[in-house]
């Protein structure tokens, strides 16, 4: 097969700076990039992690192929999100193996969707995703699945032409037909201005999806509209870590307590 990611993986390898690394691409692709600090470009400042309990953990794809999980957990990893599927019509042929090796070191590990809201609706996504690694179970290891909705890699237009109304309800189909199969309401991944640009700002989803925010800088920062706090902050792309550095916000326990869901003890 060549290349074994999506074509949104190999655009990342062009600019890794960003949340998931998009750029300008003068005469490919044209992708804005909003709400970094600076995008393309490497953060020098230490990120300035929350002062309470965080959990380190990191998110991978095709890009990064054989992992080693063993190095991974020595370096402190405790939980991994891995690149399920992608709209409709692709799966990650490393999926399974990073999914799997993740699990095999005793680190929590979960799935992640890439939404394409211009090619099919989010219902059909969302069970698609489900089918194909981002079920979810209550065994305690398991963690929700997850909607990256973020910047358009394939055209101009960040929002894939769809109006903040559209937008909006294609996202909470999404999550309610993810809900509907698993039981759990999936993470939302985005930037915060992405987000208010996008949704026009909706704040709606704040009482029901966990936010996974992706924000490269010294700190957090302002949330998407309507989070008063984030479960995970994609803090970087480049680190110890395989893949994108992340924390979760929140201990060891708590960590375990969101794999198990809100019924749990």
């Amino acid at each position: 097969m060549g290349d074994v990611s999506s074509p949104v993986d190999r655009i990342r390898r062009r600019c890794r700076r960003g949340p998931r690394g998009y750029a300008r691409l003068a005469g490919v692709l044209a992708v804005t990039m909003v709400g970094l600090a600076t995008p393309c470009a490497t953060n020098a400042a230490t990120p300035r992690f929350p002062a309470g309990p965080t959990v380190r953990g990191m998110d991978v794809s095709g890009h990064q192929g054989t992992v080693d999980w063993a190095t991974a957990w020595h370096r402190g990893a405790r939980f991994s999100y891995v690149k399920a599927t992608e709209g409709t019509g692709f799966r990650s042929p490393t999926f399974r193996a990073q999914y799997e090796g993740a699990a095999r070191v005793g680190m929590l590990r979960g799935a992640y969707h890439f939404g394409r809201p211009d090619i099919s609706g989010a219902a059909e996504q969302a069970r698609y995703f489900v089918a194909h690694g981002g079920d979810w179970s209550p065994d305690g290891r398991t963690l929700p699945g997850v909607l990256d909705i973020e910047y358009n890699p394939y055209g101009p237009d960040d929002c894939y032409g769809l109006t903040p109304a559209a937008m909006s309800g294609w996202i909470a189909e999404f999550s309610d037909t993810y809900r509907a199969l698993t039981g759990r309401f999936p993470v939302i991944y985005t930037t915060r201005n992405w987000w208010n640009t996008c949704t026009g700002g909706n704040p709606d989803f704040a009482a029901n999806n966990p936010l996974w925010v992706a924000r490269y800088g010294p700190r957090v920062g302002a949330l998407p509209a309507g989070w008063r706090t984030h479960a995970i902050w994609q803090h970087d792309n480049r680190g110890p870590l395989p893949g994108d550095q992340n924390l979760f916000n929140g201990d060891m326990a708590a960590l375990e307590r969101f794999a198990m869901g809100p019924t749990a003890p």
